[in-house]
């Protein structure tokens, strides 16, 4: 990622909190956590965090409250999150304002994948390239050129690169390569990853005859390994 963008948790459930931090952090994430409802707006004037995620139920001011509150100066992306599943309530969050929400139990992984999507339609911004390997990442379109040679990758293909790209070097668990892979949350294995790396690489190498340009880290995961173009 270009830059960490800082998100705002608010979940007075400590493990939970500790958990979305876990994952937010290691999908390059910034983190806060509040606890109760009456200190969020202060914190968003001050802090201007990318994206908050709301919980339902809070001491001090609940969260259709501290929602109604922040859109009367801000319009931050917020996802609610609630064990509240009846529908009166998804709909009351989403016309105060929420950009979405998310239903308790749910998969840590799932929310790191709605974050991403939503900073992704709601700030439209361009992806990090890196001109001195040679490489370019036009996320606009989905194209991705290596030396000058457009790479015929598939769409999971191009994020997984995007991911490695974002910072070369950077040994990427399978883990966390799998958060950056497919938007629909699906459930998919380490040989998942495995296989699209071997396709990856097999089109990298064909633009770098001989080089060993993403490498796999016994027990850990795969780095990009681009040497300077030239």
């Amino acid at each position: 990622m270009e830059q960490e963008h800082q998100i705002l948790i608010v979940e007075d459930e400590p493990k939970l909190a500790a958990l979305l931090t876990d994952y937010l952090r290691a999908a390059g994430f910034g983190t806060q956590v509040l606890t109760d409802g009456r200190e969020v707006a202060a914190v968003v004037r001050q802090d201007q965090p990318a994206l908050v995620l709301l919980d339902l139920m809070l001491p001090g001011k609940d969260g259709l409250e501290v929602c109604r509150e922040l859109r009367t100066f801000s319009d931050v992306p917020i996802v609610m999150v609630t064990a509240r599943v009846e529908e009166i309530d998804r709909l009351l969050g989403l016309e105060l304002g929420a950009d979405d929400y998310i239903c308790k139990p749910f998969s840590p992984r799932e929310v790191v994948a709605r974050v991403k999507a939503i900073l992704r339609r709601t700030q439209g911004r361009p992806e990090a390239v890196d001109q001195a390997s040679g490489l370019v990442i036009d996320e606009a379109s989905y194209v991705a050129i290596l030396d000058g040679q457009p790479l015929d990758l598939t769409p999971v293909e191009f994020r997984l690169l995007k991911a490695l790209a974002a910072s070369p070097g950077r040994v990427y668990s399978r883990d966390q390569l799998l958060d950056h892979l497919y938007d629909d949350h699906r459930v998919v294995t380490d040989r998942t990853v495995d296989s699209h790396v071997k396709n990856l690489r097999r089109k990298l190498e064909q633009v770098r005859s001989g080089e060993d340009v993403i490498r796999s880290i016994y027990g850990v995961g795969y780095k990009l390994d681009l040497l300077p173009a030239g």
